[in-house]
């Protein structure tokens, strides 16, 4: 990365992706392609399908570049474009395929030798009681606990209050448990 890159922002870098210069668009794509495609990832339970995606994303984030208002925080736009593309993707399937997410196929685990069968375990449960909740609900936890924005930060994604995205987190969380302890019963 150039100096000169390095020392702009987000949003400074977008306005010259806004006004033109598309190769500024690569920064973009550089610093948050990992947390976009993280986010989809768990959104969709499916990296090959969160890949897909967050291509997506940097490609439409250059189509509409002209909706981004200068003055915004880029975090939050990126953000709303990845919630956008992945909303479109849901309502384009959504009759296609069940309701069972497979758990499975986002396994990205290391094996651990002495812990592994008792971490692995766990992780399935985790990730078994995220697929039970809302979308909403994991959606928020998500961003909140696994790409650890700030609540001013979700509540601009989502248009809300920050004491919105406080009660409907502590939701979430107190439904994830729920699920968790309930599918450890089994």
């Amino acid at each position: 990365m150039k100096t000169s890159e390095a020392l702009m922002t987000d949003e400074m870098i977008m306005v010259a992706v806004k006004n033109g210069d598309l190769q500024q668009a690569s920064v973009l794509f550089d610093r948050y392609h990992r947390k976009i495609f993280n986010f989809l990832a768990r959104m969709t339970m499916d990296r090959n399908l969160a890949e897909d995606l967050t291509q997506n994303v940097f490609l439409r984030m250059i189509k509409y570049r002209n909706s981004y208002r200068e003055g915004n925080r880029f975090e939050s736009w990126i953000y709303q474009v990845a919630r956008n593309i992945f909303s479109d993707h849901y309502q384009a399937n959504k009759n296609k395929h069940s309701g069972f997410i497979d758990i499975e196929k986002m396994s990205d685990k290391i094996e651990d030798h002495e812990e592994g069968a008792q971490q692995d375990e766990r992780e399935r449960l985790l990730h078994r009681s995220m697929a039970l909740l809302s979308e909403e609900q994991r959606e928020l936890l998500v961003l909140t606990r696994f790409q650890q924005m700030k609540y001013e930060d979700v509540a601009a994604i989502m248009e809300t209050s920050v004491a919105n995205i406080k009660v409907k987190v502590h939701r979430a969380i107190a439904k994830l448990r729920d699920h968790y302890f309930e599918l450890e019963k089994i």
